[in-house]
Parts: structure tokens; sequence; C-alpha cells
């Protein structure tokens, strides 16, 4: 069987999306749309299914990699999740049951998502890159029974107990492994046992922890699967787009861009596999390929802007950015050379896309745009919880009913209620609103700190030292100061091939804050580092070196830093 028919849940969906199809006014958009009400829903079932039945020959993944390319429709991974639906139910398992997936950007990873929506299990999206500690911790946390990996990482879980279910892809499972390639036998229609309540869990994901141990957010069979109505409009997608998201799997962004908002908006998912990234390849495979939508991280295109982009003779149509904020200097780059503007956006594992650049909108550079259409953004003082006008806590309304959030943390009321209070959720995060709306981010609470009593905001100045042709990436933090209670340092990555000395690329970095800098938000240390911390999702642990840094200042140690009064003419 390729597909079935459309539900009323189907309908209500698609009726929500058509509507931001037909309405790319925004003031119009946020005013008009409403997020479907549904009780019973299921993503594979009542949408991939039916866009399958509807255009079965249409690709839904496509997977380029050194030796070519293979593509799957829509058709074939209903048929596919079908069997892989039968096949996990003979396992044993059971809506509500948990599975570690920890899997590449292989097809597997796509058949795998959409056969245990099927039966109503909930996937808990792992990166590969995890230790064996890390999983083990997770696989306890999540109360996981069972982990799909490649059988070559066979070992990461040697600490996870045996009462986990570990099905293997490869040629060969592993002792006490189950053979993922069984599922080929299994048939190739399934028929679900009974109705997906709305509220029932579907994913388990945890956050990156930039600041502190990873939480496990609990998303809905609607926050995710409904919620990225507001994503795929943010993007811009269109049925038929080929879609380029570089993501890495295990993070709450490849469900974003590679799997739901693809599929609600019916194109296809592109995936481009290399072991190393080759900003020139990459453009070659957008070229031959006819990539019209493209979102990648700041890092991706900090590093294009690194090569010739005018090898990309036909640029997507949309091109966005996601997981932190874009610098000016990267948007200018690519503006020049492709003549479209970088859209960014906001949105956090804990929910889908809520604010945005949408496609049409004026972009001001340097805001990552407006609240999106279902989203009630109100901004608090972090420590009164007052609402602001200007500048404070990114929040959402509670009350407004928003479909995108997730319900909270599993088994955890203790981080729930801290960030569901008071009638919001609280994202943490700190952003400034202009007259006309649009919000530009300042930093994580956290990460914003006091110099000479004038709050400073990390990413502004890290924004102004990336403009400098020496730095591939930097990092502000406070450092301990008995006047001024603390300065701004840059830990700065310097370019690979750099001829000049470090005494003379700190002169310059030094001359071009000054330049560009306001007194209280100048740099006035800099370090030179081969790396800096990361999250294993890349995402700069700026907590870590804050702690470097206090240890360094209380123990009197004074070496590999420049000073910039040392460089005063």
């Amino acid at each position: 069987m390729v597909g079935r028919p459309p539900s009323k849940s189907t309908a209500a969906i698609r009726a929500a999306r058509d509507f931001l199809f037909s309405t790319p006014d925004y003031e119009a958009a946020v005013s008009g749309f409403k997020w479907p009400e549904l009780s019973h829903f299921n993503f594979a079932l009542e949408w991939f299914d039916v866009v399958a039945a509807e255009h079965p020959d249409r690709p839904a993944v496509i997977i380029a990699d050194n030796e070519g390319k293979r593509s799957w429709s829509y058709g074939e991974l209903s048929r596919r999740s079908d069997q892989v639906a039968n096949w996990l139910r003979r396992l044993g398992m059971k809506a509500g049951d948990h599975m570690i997936v920890m899997l590449p950007n292989t097809i597997e990873l796509w058949e795998i998502l959409l056969g245990l929506l099927k039966i109503g299990g909930v996937a808990i999206p792992t990166s590969t890159l995890l230790s064996p500690a890390d999983l083990a911790f997770r696989a306890k946390r999540s109360r996981a029974k069972f982990a799909i990996a490649p059988n070559s990482l066979k070992r990461r879980f040697r600490d996870t107990g045996r009462s986990l279910t570990k099905i293997g892809i490869g040629p060969v499972a592993p002792s006490g492994w189950i053979n993922f390639a069984d599922s080929t036998k299994a048939p190739d229609e399934f028929v679900p046992s009974s109705l997906t309540p709305a509220s029932a869990k579907c994913l388990l994901y945890f956050t990156s922890g930039t600041t502190s141990h990873p939480k496990l957010v609990r998303h809905t069979q609607v926050s995710y699967p409904v919620g990225h109505l507001s994503t795929m409009w943010w993007l811009g997608l269109r049925p038929g787009d080929i879609h380029l998201n570089i993501s890495s799997p295990g993070w709450g962004k490849h469900a974003w861009s590679n799997f739901f908002a693809p599929f609600l908006a019916q194109a296809s998912v592109f995936i481009f596999n290399y072991d190393r990234f080759d900003a020139v390849a990459l453009m070659q495979v957008m070229e031959q390929n006819e990539v019209s939508t493209f979102c990648a991280p700041p890092t991706v295109w900090r590093m294009l802007i690194q090569a010739d982009l005018t090898q990309l003779k036909h640029a997507p149509r949309e091109l966005v950015g996601a997981g932190e904020p874009l610098n000016p200097e990267v948007i200018n780059q690519v503006r020049k050379a492709w003549g479209g503007t970088i859209r960014d956006g906001f949105g956090q594992t804990e929910m889908t896309c809520a604010i945005g650049n949408n496609p049409g909108a004026i972009v001001k550079d340097g805001s990552m745009g407006r609240p999106l259409p279902g989203y009630a953004i109100s901004l608090r003082d972090p420590i009164s919880g007052d609402e602001v006008t200007d500048e404070g806590e990114i929040c959402l309304d509670l009350s407004a009913g928003i479909l995108g959030l997730a319900t909270g943390y599993y088994h955890d009321s203790r981080l729930t209620a801290e960030a569901y209070r008071d009638g919001y959720y609280h994202t943490g995060d700190i952003a400034r609103r202009d007259e006309d709306g649009y919000l530009t981010y300042i930093g994580r609470a956290d990460d914003v700190f006091k110099a000479s009593d004038y709050k400073i905001s990390p990413f502004e100045l890290e924004s102004i030292l990336l403009e400098h042709p020496y730095v591939t990436e930097v990092a502000i933090v406070p450092s301990p100061d008995p006047v001024r209670l603390a300065v701004p340092k840059a830990f700065v990555r310097l370019l690979d091939d750099l001829s000049t000395t470090t005494d003379e690329a700190a002169r310059a970095i030094f001359d071009h804050a000054r330049e560009r800098l306001s007194g209280y938000q100048r740099v006035r240390i800099v370090e030179f580092v081969q790396e800096l911390p990361k999250t294993i999702s890349g995402k700069i642990r700026r907590v870590e070196l804050r702690e470097q840094e206090a240890l360094r200042v209380a123990n009197g140690n004074l070496s590999q830093q420049y000073l910039e009064n040392d460089f005063r003419s």
C-alpha cells in the first residue's frame, strides 16, 4: 500500500498551511493565522502517507556524497516505513516506548523515524559523536528500551546495560544485536491499532548543554510535527522545492529543516554528506542539483565566504541562517555575491521557529526578525519578571496556546516549573526590540555581563571582531577586574594560514576594536587559541571560558595573553 486518504486532522493542517502559502504579507499572516485544533494526529500516517498517495513519485529524500547521489520518493518511503513499523511491532515495541536513534544522514534515519511515528514510538535523536559515558547517561536518563545505530558504533554502547534492545545497521550485526536489514522481510502494509492522541509523546530531545547538563525536552505528536508550520513559513519552503539544510542528526534543527518543515511543504530534503567541509564542493553540488532553499549555521556561512562565492551561478531562492545569530559582515558578503539576503531566525530545541525574517519582508541586518505566526512574544525583565518594551528576556505567552512549544522536561518537574512560570515560557535569551517590532539578539542571560556598570553583549563585540580578516572565530567573556568589576576579553582563533606574528595580529585586532567600539565596550584582553570549547552541536561554551578565566585571574596567571594597554601608541 502506498499512501493513505486524508483525515479531518489532515484537512485542518492543510488549511493552516495553505493560508501561510497564500499570505506572504507579515501583518496579514500574523493576524490571520490560527493553529489547527487537533485531538488526535499521527504525522506519518495522516500527513506523510497522504502526500505519498497524492505525489508518490516526488522525491522525499535525496542524499549525495563523493560517489554520487540516490533519491527516495514519498511513495517509496511510505511503503518502507510501513515495513519498519510492522517489524518494530514484531520486536515488541509499543506506543510510548522510547528508542535512541543514533544514526548519521543515511536513509535509515528517515525510515526509522517514520516507522516509529506510525506505531507511536518515541524517538530520542542522538548525535553519533557522543562518548560512551554521554550515551550511557542519555540511555538511563531517557529510560530508553530500544536503540538503533551503525554497527561501527557498537563500542559506544558498552555501558548502556543489557536491558536495552540494540538494533544494528551494517552487513553483520554484532553479537547480541538485531540486524535492521531483517526489516525488509516485514509486510509492507501497516495497520494502526488505534488513533494517536495529539498530546502523546513523540520526541525526546536532549538540549546542547551550553551552560549546564543537557535537559530532556518533551515534544508531543503536534508540537514539532504541526508546530513546524512556523518554520516552514520562515524558511520559505514551497511544494517541489529542493531544500538543503546543513545540520547533524541528533539535534533539534535537524528535525526542523530535514524532516518536519520540508515534508509539511511537500518539498524534497537534500543531504550532502562529506568527510571534510569544502566550500567549492558544496557550491558545485548546490548548482548541479538546483537547490532552491538553503539553510546553514553561522560556522558554515563563515567558511563559505572564505571561498569565491561567485562560483555558484544560480543561488538558491531562499537563504537562511540558524543556530546562533549571524554577523553583518557575513550577510553583506553573501548579498554581494549571490544577490540574496540571509534571513535569520530564532527558536530553541523546546520550540519551533518563533522569531524570524520571513521571505519578502524588509530585513534589518543584525536583527533576527519579528514574532512569527502563531507565536506571542513578550520581553520581560529577567529579575522582576515585569514586561518591558525595549530590552529583556524573550518569553512566550502560555495563554496564547502556542502549539509549537514543548510541554516541558521529561521527568523533571523542577526544571519545568522554573521555565514555565508566571504564565510564560522563559527562554533565557535576551533581545532588544526596535520601534518596528524587530528583535535583535543580545545573548544568553548567563553570557551578558557588566563592565564599569555598563551591560556588555558578547555577541555585539564578537560581531565587530569577526569583521577583521585575521579572525576566524571569537568568544567574548568577562575577565575579573578589581576596578571595573570585569573587562571584555576575547578568545580568538586566527586564520590557519596567517603569515603575520601573533604580536602583529594582536595589535591589528586592538586597533580594529578601538575604531569600532565605544569606550566601555572596548576589548581589553586578547588570547589566541587553536580551538574554542563547543557543545557537540557546535555552539560555543562561553561558560567554560568564563570559569577558565576566573581561575586564571585568581591564580595570577598572566601568560599567553595580550593586553590592550601594551599596544597603545
